[in-house]
């Protein structure tokens, strides 16, 4: 019994380190929402620019996803994570020094191949280590760890624009607002960075490579006297193709297997449903639906919160309910709330200045409604996607499988996070909101038809 206890809270020290990076991933996007009037002001750039701003750490995702799966099977999932949180370092200083948009663009970059590693290497190496029967509970906590981040940028940005008057006001030693909001996130990336070697490589990796000794010390770690049984299972699961893990595997008879269609849909439908509109432009957004700066914030205080709860949530039932339920009670409500939000801003007044301007009942309707959005994405298209996309695939392909569903995620949230502001110019927030609302609708369909329940099955037996 002590023994099961101590690789419990083993497995759990490991996960939580793991985690870090899904915090910085959070806090990382989610700063950038309190800066965005200082960009525009510092930077002097327009609509179009601003969004490149927001949006150019994308970029560096979609590029760190992408490259961070194929690098993790050479090198390893650990590796891996302490070169992104070098970037996290670097990045966070950058961003915050930076005199113009090029300088800005290219720490983001930097920043963003971080937050693209994070977010595939994360759940892929919590997949690796926890216990079947555990794993859709310590796989979510990369969730919670996400909107942690996210809550912990809005507190923080929140807090910094209070004290200084406004995000352009100096707060410190010359310096405006903005930056400091950016070189808060220096001390958690430091964090994790030392962290990260006190945890072991992934024993699933370990295997890959033929470090048979590495491999079995780690899984006594984490399984105790199965260790030998559960190194065999590995072994077996890879030894059907003779080889280690390489990009042709994924590719089949359309492009690629079936079942990296599916990792690539998941991927992309997280995105298109729009939660990282509310995420990185909520400040704007809510200033657009008629609330002054310091309200628009604290409405983001409000979110990250009711967002931690929700997956929280998320966390308990994931090994309960299952996968494939969740994403489908998600599917549907954030189906019915995108669309009374679409209603609720396509009917809004404009006032003379052109501000749009919610009246009576609709303010507090849009409130609630973007809130239940939020509680429904993060009890399920959130969490459940990073496991799925952490647990779903077969030993030989997950690092490749990743690579390219992480390239789609962060590729959806460039196109996303870049688009939004012309939409808002042109269609404005109602059709805005009416495109996400479709995507819901869409993403019901596609858990329907494609989805299939992944929940107490052991990483061995996934079928490809």
């Amino acid at each position: 019994m002590n023994k099961n206890r101590s690789q419990t809270r083993f497995v759990i020290l490991i996960t939580l380190v793991a985690t870090i990076g899904g915090f910085l991933f959070g806090f990382d996007s989610g700063v950038i929402n309190g800066t965005v009037e200082g960009l525009r002001v510092a930077f002097n750039s327009d609509s179009v620019g601003t969004g490149f701003n927001v949006a150019s750490m994308l970029l560096g995702c979609a590029a760190g996803a992408f490259i961070s799966g194929r690098l993790a099977d050479r090198f390893g999932r650990r590796s891996l994570l302490l070169v992104s949180a070098l970037f996290f370092i670097i990045s966070a200083w950058g961003s915050g020094i930076s005199q113009s948009s090029t300088e800005f663009i290219i720490y983001r970059i930097l920043g963003g191949i971080a937050v693209g590693a994070a977010s595939v290497l994360a759940p892929a190496y919590i997949s690796e280590i926890a216990p079947a029967k555990y794993r859709g509970m310590l796989s979510s906590i990369q969730q919670v760890a996400i909107i942690s981040g996210l809550f912990c940028a809005f507190l923080s940005n929140y807090c910094i624009a209070s004290a200084a008057g406004s995000t352009l006001e100096p707060l410190a030693m010359g310096y405006e607002a903005w930056r400091w909001m950016f070189w808060v996130e220096l001390a958690p990336a430091a964090i994790f960075f030392f962290a990260l070697f006190f945890i072991p490589e992934s024993p699933r990796y370990l295997v890959t490579t033929g470090s048979q000794a590495k491999a079995l010390k780690v899984l006594a770690q984490l399984m105790g006297e199965t260790a030998q049984a559960k190194y065999k299972e590995i072994e077996a699961s890879l030894s059907s193709d003779h080889h280690r893990p390489r990009f042709s595997d994924i590719l089949g008879k359309f492009a690629f297997r079936p079942i990296v269609w599916v990792g690539i849909a998941l991927a992309a439908f997280q995105q298109f449903v729009g939660i990282n509109v509310v995420f990185y432009y909520g400040s704007v957004l809510w200033q657009s639906a008629g609330f002054n700066e310091s309200h628009s914030l604290l409405i983001n205080v409000i979110s990250g919160g009711v967002s931690i709860g929700a997956c929280i949530l998320a966390l308990i039932a994931i090994d309960r309910i299952g996968r494939r339920p969740m994403l489908l009670i998600g599917s549907v409500g954030m189906s019915i709330t995108l669309s009374l939000l679409a209603y609720t801003f396509a009917q809004a007044a404009v006032d003379p200045a052109g501000q749009l301007t919610l009246t009576g009942s609709a303010g507090p309707i849009a409130l609630v409604a973007a809130n239940l959005y939020v509680v429904f994405f993060n009890f399920s298209w959130g969490p459940v996607v990073w496991v799925l996309l952490g647990e779903m695939f077969p030993n030989q392909l997950r690092g490749s499988a990743l690579a390219v569903s992480g390239l789609a995620m962060w590729g959806a949230n460039f196109l996303v996070t870049m688009t939004f502001p012309m939409m808002l110019n042109s269609v404005g927030l109602g059709g805005s909101y009416a495109v996400y609302a479709t995507c819901a609708i869409i993403s019901l369909f596609l858990v329907l038809k494609f989805v299939r329940e992944t929940k107490g099955v052991e990483l061995e037996a996934m079928g490809g």
